[in-house]
């Protein structure tokens, strides 16, 4: 049996360190996801637990009324296709309850678009309730001249 000194008690701590960012690239492990909520909202804050379950790195931020609405048609998020909480990842926008496999597919893709929305708070998307008991509701990618299209839809449960 070896001796384990400091050293390389330390040498093997570092090693681990520098090598874990690549292995979680390697798992799939999405870039971080900034999130404008209303502070009151429980569903904003359920759908947030629901990505950071899923692996992503999430960080919120409080904004109100006006100002949201304001910073969601500054991004491109036609008034058709707002929802309660708006986020950024990776250049794109996110608007209201999308699924994570949804983001990463976007992610995967990267098409020329401004972005993901789910509108309004359609019953049992993620973080509005339970999925076994959700109606049929659409995520939308949004063009960058402001139309949009289906990208994935979910059959009611």
């Amino acid at each position: 049996m070896t001796d384990m000194t400091r050293r390389s008690l330390l040498v093997g701590a570092a090693s681990l360190a520098a090598t874990a960012p690549a292995a979680l690239r390697a798992q799939g492990a999405a870039p971080g996801i900034h999130v404008l909520k209303d502070p009151n909202c429980g569903c904003c804050m359920a759908w947030v637990r629901i990505l950071q379950d899923a692996g992503f790195e999430v960080t919120t931020e409080d904004s109100y009324g006006a100002l949201l609405v304001r910073h969601k048609l500054d991004n491109g998020i036609p008034p058709a296709m707002a929802s309660c909480h708006t986020a950024e990842i990776a250049g794109y926008m996110i608007e209201g309850h999308v699924p994570a496999s949804d983001i990463r597919r976007l992610l995967r893709e990267r098409p020329d678009a401004v972005g993901l929305a789910v509108p309004g708070m359609p019953y049992g998307s993620p973080g509005m309730g339970p999925e076994d008991r959700r109606e049929a509701y659409d995520v939308f990618l949004i063009r960058r001249d402001g139309t949009t299209e289906v990208f994935t839809r979910y059959a009611a449960a």
